[in-house]
């Protein structure tokens, strides 16, 4: 299995609030992840064109991101709008931040990391979801997705059934087990370091609560055998 494309996701969509941010690594570049006010996420770099504070460490406006060391306010554009110690400054058009197409799907807030004016479609998952938590792993993604197929999950809504991997498209993947769907993102942090964003397939009527910590635990017993295997061991 591979992990291609330019998709990757960033958040479980029910991390970031409205008015948050929350900062992270994307193949070890730098990326702030936000939400306005009105609930739209957006994906930028992580980094303030004055003097280089992470935006991330700032605070969210309405719609503006304020970067804390001067209060320096950008636009969902990414353009700066205001700048505190110069009230009456028209802001040139040159002061912006880099900024990545950004869309909601699967439960999990996604980018395309690369600037492209035509990027592929986002991968879709039609349905509710609720989400478990995101788990970081101290190896590399292809570990991860081996320990994935040799960890199965015992199903919540059934007694016994085996557990089945597929690929969706690109970085987002379905493990089935019996009448459960689990939605993983796989989040490349860096070369050795990765993310796993869950979330399940189904509404919360059914899964909130006792199925959130059913799949909760295997979540841990993943990490756990990670940590406590040697990649050789975890990938064969």
């Amino acid at each position: 299995m591979t992990t291609a494309g330019v998709w990757h996701p960033v958040a479980l969509s029910a991390s970031i609030e409205p008015g948050s941010s929350a900062g992270t690594h994307i193949d070890g570049k730098e990326f702030v992840v936000w939400r306005d006010n009105s609930g739209a996420p957006h994906v930028w770099e992580d980094r303030c064109p004055h003097r280089g504070m992470k935006l991330s460490f700032g605070f969210v406006r309405g719609d503006h991101i304020a970067c804390l060391y001067h209060g320096w306010q950008y636009d969902t554009a990414g353009q700066c709008r205001y700048i505190p110690a110069h009230p009456e400054l028209d802001v040139p058009g040159s002061i912006r931040v880099p900024v990545f197409q950004t869309v909601e799907a699967a439960g999990m807030i996604w980018v395309a990391a690369e600037p492209t004016e035509s990027a592929p479609p986002a991968p879709q998952e039609a349905g509710e979801t609720v989400s478990v938590r995101s788990v970081f792993f101290g190896a590399a993604v292809d570990a991860v997705l081996a320990a994935i197929e040799t960890t199965p999950s015992r199903p919540f809504s059934d007694e016994a059934a085996a557990s089945v991997l597929r690929q969706i498209d690109g970085r987002l993947y379905a493990l089935t087990v019996g009448n459960d769907r689990l939605l993983l993102g796989l989040h490349s942090l860096s070369g050795e370091r990765t993310a796993l964003h869950v979330v399940i397939a189904g509404p919360a009527a059914r899964y909130a609560g006792k199925g959130q910590a059913h799949f909760l635990a295997w979540t841990a017993e993943l990490r756990h055998r990670i940590e406590t295997q040697p990649a050789t061991a975890v990938a064969a």
